[in-house]
This record gives structure tokens, C-alpha cells and sequence, in this order.
């Protein structure tokens, strides 16, 4: 069994296997794009997969008559990791405790902050190092609907009509949806879709919110920028998110955190304070490696044209603009 380790005596170093795996997978579950994309592993910093463009062909074949052959098409993207980092100040009589405890008490702060930044980088390109997000490549190619596209016989918005044209641009694609994002405040007006027959089109499965017989996931945080995208239809497998399994960290003794604030209107002095800072790092790519697979749900845009929104009235429920 390995010796005990106290924080004091590892100020820098790799977070303890189990606790690192432990908020790998917290930050999974909280994280709508680690949900529904392709996710792998990443030994090294730069990583190519392989993705097929063109499948192999079959041919009928008469008897006697030789097979005929064919070639299948790939692309090769390489992904990039980029290193996140969350810094949690703690008081500095967690020194003398140990480094997995320590951890241990502070993952669920960890994993937040982790995918908070993952899933607004991702989805919308906030504060990103990546060259290409989810909303960017479906909005640079116009494939988007507008809520209120489609109206009912009493003028309100149809939304299950809106969400189908979504999912239709991206079947025109040659793709199909495999799962949708959207923001939790999308959910009241979801609850009250119902089809021809009465039915529920939005239902609330064991494990899994259900849209059209395809998974949604609704981010609560507030990584989802309503003023861009109110809901994002896609084929998720051709969106790669490389995770490289490790967590750094570090203690810091002497920073000036200027994000967080004191009672004083201060910006916090770890030395002045008497505090320790947490630094953990992990490093993750992502890339959309197919662009045309992915859609948009997006706010109805005021009227002149100016490209700015307003909030969008849909059958059910009202979906608001704004962060």
C-alpha cells in the first residue's frame, strides 16, 4: 500500500488516479456536449481519427461474373488539446491534510467549473481556444429555423413544426439526428407538444429526456447562450471531443484571484487572506469534424433585419432571449 501523501508535501503533481477519474465523470455528467458527442481518449497532445466520408459499396453479381470492388473514403482531422484550468481557494489548513482528501472535498467545484467553460466553448465559442464550435459551423452555413416559422390556424407559433424543419436540414444533409441540446428553459414549453393523436412529443424516459424518439439534453448552466440558439439538432458522432485522462495540479500561495471578490470589494490575496489556491488543470480537444450535420433552433429576429433578437413565442410557452 503506498505511503500516505499530504498536500504539504506535494505542492505540485498529478491528482490521485480515482479522484481525477471521479471528476472526469462528474464533469461528463454535467457536461450536455461530453453527453452526447464522440468522445475518446488522447495519449499525447495532438491526435488524428480517422472518419470515413464514403462507405465500401455492394454490387449484385451474376453467376460466374467478377466482384466488383470499391474504395472507401476517409478523412484524417487531427485534434488539438487545449488546456482548462479552475483555480479553488481553500484555507491553508488543508495543508495538513491529505492530497486525495483535499480532492476529494473539492471535485464537484472542480468538474463544475470544467464543464461549464467546455460546454460554452463548444457549443457557442465562448472564451474558446478551439478554431470551431457547434453553433459557429452550423450559423456560418445558414442552417438554421427561426422560431415561429411555422404558425398555427391561431397565429401562435408551432414549435414541434420548427424543430422538425431543423432536423430536416440536417436530414437533407444525408444525416440523421441522433440527439438535440437545448436550454432547460425550452422544457415547459416541450412538456405541452403533443401530436395529432394526442400523444406527448416530448417525454421524460428512466434515464433520459426523449424528443421525437431521439435523446435531448438541456444544459442548466449558463453556458447556453439563448440569444444564439434556443435548441441544436445534429448527428453527434461527428462531433469529436479528445479527453486526455490526466489532472494537474498545483498550489498556489501568493496570486491575486481578481475573479473572485471579498466582503471589502477586494479582489482575493491568497497571501493576505491566509488561503491556498487549487490549480487543476485538464487538457481536451474538439472538433466538428463533419459540419453539415448539425442545425439550429434560433430566436426570431426583430423586425428591420438587423440581426438582432427577441424572445421567441412558441405553442405552450414562452422562450426568452438573453443570457
Amino acid at each position: 500500500m503506498a505511503d500516505t501523501q499530504y498536500l504539504k508535501d506535494n505542492l505540485k503533481g498529478f491528482v490521485p488516479r480515482p479522484i481525477a477519474n471521479d471528476i472526469i465523470e462528474l464533469t461528463t455528467r454535467g457536461s450536455s456536449i461530453l453527453r452526447l458527442c464522440n468522445v475518446q481518449a488522447m495519449e499525447s497532445d495532438n491526435k488524428t481519427f480517422p472518419v470515413m466520408t464514403d462507405g465500401v459499396g455492394a454490387y449484385w453479381v451474376g453467376e460466374t461474373e467478377r466482384i466488383q470492388t470499391s474504395k472507401a473514403q476517409w478523412i484524417f482531422p487531427e485534434i488539438v488539446a487545449k488546456k482548462i484550468a479552475v483555480i479553488i481557494p481553500v484555507t491553508k489548513e488543508k495543508m495538513e491534510d491529505t492530497t486525495i482528501d483535499v480532492f476529494g472535498e473539492v471535485k464537484p467545484t472542480i468538474a463544475e467549473a470544467f464543464y461549464k467553460s467546455i460546454d460554452a466553448a463548444c457549443f457557442f465559442g465562448i472564451d474558446s481556444p478551439f478554431a470551431k464550435s457547434i453553433y459557429g459551423v452550423a450559423h456560418a452555413a445558414g442552417r438554421e429555423i427561426a422560431v415561429g416559422t411555422n404558425l398555427r390556424a391561431d397565429g401562435n407559433a408551432a414549435l414541434d413544426l420548427d424543430i422538425s424543419d431543423v432536423m430536416a436540414l440536417v436530414e437533407e444533409a444525408g444525416f440523421d439526428v441522433n440527439g438535440f441540446a437545448a436550454s432547460l428553459t425550452l422544457k415547459n414549453s416541450l412538456r405541452k407538444l403533443r401530436d395529432a393523436n394526442g400523444n406527448q412529443l416530448y417525454v421524460k424516459d428512466v434515464t433520459q429526456d426523449i424528443l421525437y424518439s431521439q435523446p435531448i439534453e438541456f444544459n442548466r448552466t449558463t453556458a447556453w447562450d439563448l440569444t444564439k440558439a434556443i435548441a441544436i439538432a445534429g448527428d453527434w458522432k461527428y462531433a469529436i471531443v479528445g479527453i486526455r485522462e490526466e489532472i494537474k495540479y498545483e498550489i498556489l500561495d501568493q496570486a491575486t484571484l481578481f475573479t473572485v471578490t471579498m466582503a471589502d470589494g477586494q479582489p482575493l490575496s491568497l497571501a493576505e487572506n491566509d488561503m491556498i489556491g487549487l490549480k487543476a488543470t485538464m487538457r481536451l480537444g474538439f472538433l466538428p469534424v463533419k459540419e453539415d450535420a448539425f442545425a439550429l433552433l434560433v430566436p426570431k429576429a426583430s423586425s428591420g433585419g438587423n440581426g438582432t433578437v427577441e424572445s421567441g413565442t412558441v405553442s405552450g410557452g414562452t422562450v426568452s432571449g438573453g443570457n
